[in-house]
């Protein structure tokens, strides 16, 4: 280890500095004791504990000190107002990932560590997110959860009926996802939580947290609510007259997660160019509106190694979410067949395909594409698509190719099965594609789309290659950092643990980057977080 300043100041304390890479790592990695870096007659090394003294007058035994850097457990990341708000000891979060593969297990463990997850309801029938509800109330009371509601336009029915269970059931934080403008159900949400505190201050009891990738959406949830949704709501006695007012008085989130590149839906932002954009619109709604507690703002996207979370909290997150990597852990509701695939994906293996929610709109989510051919086949449904105005319209070859290795049935029994789903999910999609035979299409084709997301969930051997599985490059990022570690199989990926080491991991950097600041260079092999298995020596 070298450094290229020297100060007046010398070092004394009651161990000896260590000047070997493997006992400097050990130095670095005690996060919860001061470092300092001195010169000693074997070279420079590196010690925890002990004081800075001045240097003329120093005792006998004194060591020079060439810097130092302050005490940092993970908790000093970030916001101190996030964890407060939300109950937790770490300004770190599980965002949802749809399907129920962000479960009810996933967020259940990670509350009882103390962290906050939400629960992947997006995609869910409203019976299954009940139970999960339900659990979540018998196993986890008090504790901090979220539960996600993504922005469905083409299924609105599924969207009001997601709030009304979380308002039947006490939900107290939404992670609203996907959405591009707000619709009455997210508004309800929030305002049906306001009330006014008896010194007169507005308490917002329903916490909403907008995953937003462009700042037009930002501005719209760092503004109150809209006037005439508001307006909407209380006409139809949805919200109270009080609570009309007060909504002039309160953001529509509290907590705005930058997603850059991440699985899923996204825009591939680049989180650089992205986070400082955000925080900088962040601070202009600040001065106009003046909210008592100004709105946080986390990051999220490609966070898949300590030194990824360590740079987003260096540039101003107030709390970091992750995705991609938590689908890989043993608590998520993918299939074992799924986590095999996820924990060999490199930072490439991942490409944009049509999205089931969104597929006449022409949006796209991003998927892993290595062991899989959906991104490929569900690219062709979407040209097929825009060609043609009915099924029947496909050419014949097409149709054959479709029948035989996509849908394996004929396209008519597939129509039938959609009917039988959306009568029991959505009637009125049904009532838009009588008489529409583009739309009847696409319902057929969207059955393939979600029967893929599916098929991965549960594992079906027979549709490997039809796996959809959403997956970002923080996945192949996580999966390089602990390619040496007893995280590498994905039997011991444990939510709270990955959780654990890339927060340690990210204080951990954070403190090299403020050493390396004042000159020190440390050595490669003593500068990279490792996780350790729990009661093996773990820091």
């Amino acid at each position: 280890m070298t450094t290229a300043t020297t100060t007046p100041l010398h070092w004394q304390g009651p161990g000896y500095p260590s000047t070997d890479p493997a006992g400097v790592y050990q130095v670095l990695a005690d996060l919860d004791s001061p470092c300092f870096v001195v010169r000693t007659p074997q070279g420079i090394g590196a010690v925890s504990g002990g004081q800075a003294l001045p240097g003329a007058g120093a005792p006998a035994g004194s060591l020079p000190l060439l810097a130092a850097a302050a005490p940092l457990p993970p908790q000093r990341l970030g916001s101190a107002a996030f964890r407060n708000a939300h109950g937790v000891r770490q300004p770190y979060m599980a965002g949802a990932m749809a399907g129920g593969i962000a479960s009810a297990d996933l967020v259940i463990a990670l509350a009882r560590e103390g962290y906050l997850a939400s629960y992947g309801a997006a995609g869910l029938l409203p019976e299954s997110i009940e139970k999960a509800l339900e659990r979540f109330a018998a196993q986890i009371p008090g504790l901090p959860f979220a539960v996600n509601l993504i922005h469905s336009p083409s299924e609105e029915r599924l969207e009001r009926e997601a709030v009304e269970l979380f308002l039947k059931h006490g939900v107290r934080c939404v992670e609203a996802s996907a959405f591009m403008a707000l619709s009455p159900h997210i508004v309800r949400y929030r305002l049906a939580g306001l009330r006014q505190g008896a010194d007169g201050r507005v308490l917002a009891e329903h916490r909403v947290i907008a995953k937003i990738s462009r700042t037009e959406t930002a501005e719209r949830f760092m503004r109150p609510a809209p006037a005439a949704l508001v307006a909407d709501l209380l006409a139809q006695g949805l919200i109270s007259p009080l609570q009309a007012e007060l909504a002039k008085h309160v953001p529509m989130a509290e907590d705005i997660t930058v997603e850059a590149d991440s699985g899923g839906h996204t825009d591939r932002r680049p989180l650089p160019a992205l986070l400082p954009s955000i925080l900088r619109l962040r601070d202009t709604v600040q001065r106009e509106h003046r909210y008592p507690v100004p709105i946080r703002v986390g990051a999220a996207g490609g966070l898949g190694s300590p030194v990824a979370l360590a740079a987003a909290f260096a540039m101003g997150a107030a709390y970091v979410v992750t995705g991609s990597v938590n689908q890989s852990c043993v608590e998520s509701g993918a299939s074992k067949a799924t986590k095999s695939l996820l924990a060999e994906a490199g930072i490439a293996d991942c490409e944009m395909a049509p999205a089931a929610d969104m597929f006449e709109m022409g949006v796209e989510l991003q998927v892993l594409k290595k062991g899989t051919l959906f991104p490929m086949r569900a690219k062709r449904l979407y040209e097929l698509y825009q060609a043609h105005e009915s099924l029947e319209q496909i050419p014949a070859e097409d149709r054959a190719r479709l029948e035989a290795q996509l849908f394996r049935r004929p396209l008519a029994e597939v129509w039938r099965e959609c009917e039988g789903y959306f009568q029991r999910r959505d009637p009125e999609q049904l009532a838009r594609a009588a008489d529409n035979p583009k739309r009847r299409m696409a319902l057929v084709f969207r059955w393939y789309l979600g029967m893929s997301s599916r098929w991965s969930t549960t594992g079906d051997p027979e549709r490997t290659l039809d796996y959809q599985i959403w997956c970002g490059p923080a996945m192949g990022s996580f999966n390089d950092w602990v390619t040496a570690s007893y995280l590498k199989a994905p039997g011991n990926r444990r939510v709270a643990e990955v959780a654990h080491h890339l927060m340690r991991g990210a204080a951990f950097h954070t403190r090299l980057a403020a050493l390396r600041t004042a000159g020190v260079q440390i050595p490669a092999s003593a500068g990279d977080y490792r996780p350790v298995p729990p009661g093996d020596g773990a820091l």
